[in-house]
């Protein structure tokens, strides 16, 4: 079915989870190393010189990267290529942001562990991880936020399409999808009335949408404090 509003909502939800599923694992995984396994080796440098490199990297250069990468390898514009160059956006700030809340876990809670006999693993995963959980969240939720709302790499990757995701019930990730940033975009200057409105109620559901991810985020963070 053509039109319509919600096949732009399910194409940021998905372009954004995918990229939080890229970005997230491989964020702590290297904020793990940064804080705890590594922290003063030549790759902990470099890893951290690059993370906060790319904190910088204009938005519309990840999705040049992933055109280059994903769109050009694959011959189409599609969900997966979006959410690739939106996950190169939040990777670093889900390492940084990561590594400064292990970082923040005080050490004698770390001795104490390692004096009842926990091995290294153990401490990472029973104690360090629970307690920086908080500060780690608030980077994820940072991190998806800055990704909901780009524009410029899924206009590269993505672009844009007036068709559902899931129309006929079977995923169809590759191919052009659509997204809430694009369809403001796209709809902000069009000289017809509905489709101007359509624009304003598309940038007040994104940020309900980030509004959403700030209170569950800190919920959580909350419980497990």
């Amino acid at each position: 079915m053509a039109g319509g509003f919600g096949n732009a909502l399910v194409g940021t939800v998905v372009m954004v989870g995918l990229g939080a599923l890229i970005s997230v694992p491989l964020g702590i995984l290297s904020a793990v190393f940064l804080a705890e396994l590594g922290p003063h080796s030549t790759l902990a440098a470099a890893t951290r010189f690059a993370a906060k490199t790319l904190t910088g990297l204009p938005s519309i250069l990840a999705g040049v990267f992933a055109y280059a990468t994903i769109v050009l390898v694959t011959g189409t514009y599609s969900a997966p290529a979006g959410a690739v160059a939106l996950a190169l956006l939040m990777v670093p700030t889900v390492v940084l942001t990561a590594e400064e809340a292990m970082k923040s876990v005080p050490r004698i809670t770390r001795d104490a562990a390692y004096g009842m006999g926990c091995t290294r693993s153990q401490v990472i995963w029973n104690v360090v991880l629970p307690s920086a959980l908080p500060g780690m969240l608030t980077g994820v939720m940072l991190a998806v936020a800055r990704a909901a709302g780009e524009t410029a790499p899924l206009l590269f990757t993505a672009l844009f399409s007036s068709f559902w995701l899931f129309e006929g019930g079977t995923p169809k990730l590759m191919q052009p999808t659509a997204s809430l940033a694009v369809l403001i975009y796209n709809f902000s200057g069009m000289p017809f009335e509905n489709q101007i409105e359509l624009a304003w109620t598309a940038s007040l559901v994104l940020v309900m949408i980030v509004l959403l991810i700030n209170v569950i985020s800190r919920l959580l963070g909350r419980r497990r404090a």
